[in-house]
């Protein structure tokens, strides 16, 4: 009997684990099992349930858990979704500023109705002057075909006058189409651009007649888009000579002559006279203020000399030396695979133009050296004279540049086109 009781006893217990096991399946391979004997009195399932309490609740526990994850992962998918929507419309915009900025050749700034005028009729002025000058040539040339051009040119600048006349009754009365002003805009830009390029062709054949470096750069607006790129780079430079001249009557400031940048360092040689500060000159983003008085509408011959030895350096005006100083960049030298720009400053290698640093005026016999000029040889540059020396590191040729944005080439020779 007692043998029977045993073996009841260890069936009940063999089936209540065998039960749980069967429970616990749902828990995954990594589950332990306990098991419990029951005694013969008392109720299997009751038992069972009994015994399976702490696993249901661990299981709703992990049911609760991973409802909260699932819940987790689906903010986390919405909330980059919404940041994938924001970037692409945070691209977008930046394009169409790019857009609009690639198309306001005006200025790096939004302009008003009256700036816009004012550029539009400085703009048509100066291509006025160009083609009067063409046609005095094509005259004395008897070039049947220039004059054909000049004509054909003529009646597009008509045309234009005619729209900014335009333009400027619609301001007048307030009409609604100056909705359309940037479409209107493009297309005046558009057609300004087109001029240009048909003057530079026809100019192109007066090149034949004058010598490589018998030739100034007129800069006639204050924009973003004029501007010439010299097509080699500078060397290594421990010392340097820059000459030039200069005609410009711009005010507040005449702008940026040149500007030298390199990979790290957009101001790696700046000549620049922005808004009521002095001229200055900057090497390695260090700066020195130059003694210059050149905004007066006439030719004046400027030169600098540096040396990386204590940084000194020396400011020349029309032959005359106007001062010195030191510990400009000392020890720094001029680091070369840069680039060369004349009209414009450099914020970033070979753009980020601003049009209020932009130079206004004409620029001529441009010169760099890789030494230091004696007050001799300076002097022979300004007067002109038969001895004068080009520059070895760069020599004003228009072979040598390419030109942008409408900014001209006409004969020069100095001393003899001086005011």
């Amino acid at each position: 009997m007692r043998a029977t009781k045993t073996g009841i006893s260890w069936r009940l217990f063999l089936f209540s684990c065998l039960f749980l096991e069967t429970s616990s399946q749902d828990f995954g391979a990594q589950t332990q099992f306990i098991c419990t004997s029951v005694p013969k009195d008392m109720d299997i399932c009751a038992a069972t349930l009994q015994n399976s309490v702490p696993g249901e609740d661990l299981k709703t526990t992990v049911m609760q858990l991973r409802e909260t994850v699932l819940q987790q992962k689906e903010t986390i998918m919405n909330q980059k979704e919404t940041i994938r929507e924001l970037t692409s419309k945070l691209s977008r915009c930046e394009s169409q500023r790019k857009d609009a900025g690639s198309k306001n050749t005006m200025g790096d700034v939004s302009r008003g109705p009256a700036d816009t005028l004012t550029q539009l009729s400085q703009t048509l002025q100066s291509l006025k002057q160009r083609l009067e000058n063409l046609e005095q040539f094509s005259r004395s040339n008897n070039s049947v075909q220039a004059s054909s051009l000049k004509d054909l040119l003529q009646s597009k600048i008509d045309d234009l006058e005619k729209q900014v006349l335009s333009r400027v009754n619609s301001i007048e009365e307030g009409k609604p189409g100056l909705r359309n002003e940037t479409e209107q805009r493009g297309r005046v830009e558009s057609t300004l651009t087109s001029i240009h390029q048909r003057i530079t062709d026809l100019e192109k054949g007066q090149r034949d007649n004058r010598p490589l470096d018998k030739f100034q750069l007129t800069f006639p607006l204050r924009t973003n888009y004029m501007y010439a790129k010299v097509k080699k780079s500078l060397p290594e430079m421990y010392a340097l000579t820059v000459c030039m001249w200069l005609k410009s009557n711009a005010s507040p400031g005449v702008g940026t002559p040149f500007s030298y940048a390199v990979p790290g360092q957009a101001n790696e040689l700046v000549l620049i006279e922005w808004g009521n500060n002095p001229m200055e000159i900057l090497i390695n983003d260090k700066v020195a203020k130059l003694p210059f008085l050149i905004n007066d509408g006439k030719w004046h011959h400027i030169c600098v000399t540096w040396t990386t030895r204590d940084g000194v350096w020396e400011a020349f005006q029309d032959g005359v030396k106007r001062g010195s100083g030191e510990n400009l960049a000392p020890y720094h030298p001029i680091k070369p695979q840069g680039l060369l720009i004349l009209g414009q400053e450099q914020d970033t290698l070979g753009g980020g133009f601003d049009a209020t640093q932009a130079f206004v005026g004409d620029l001529a016999n441009f010169h760099i050296w890789d030494r230091k000029l004696s007050v001799g040889e300076i002097y022979n540059l300004a007067t002109c004279s038969s001895k004068a020396q080009v520059g070895n590191v760069f020599a004003w040729m228009e072979t040598s540049l390419d030109i942008y944005g409408g900014a001209s080439k006409w004969t020069f020779e100095a001393c003899r086109q001086l005011n």
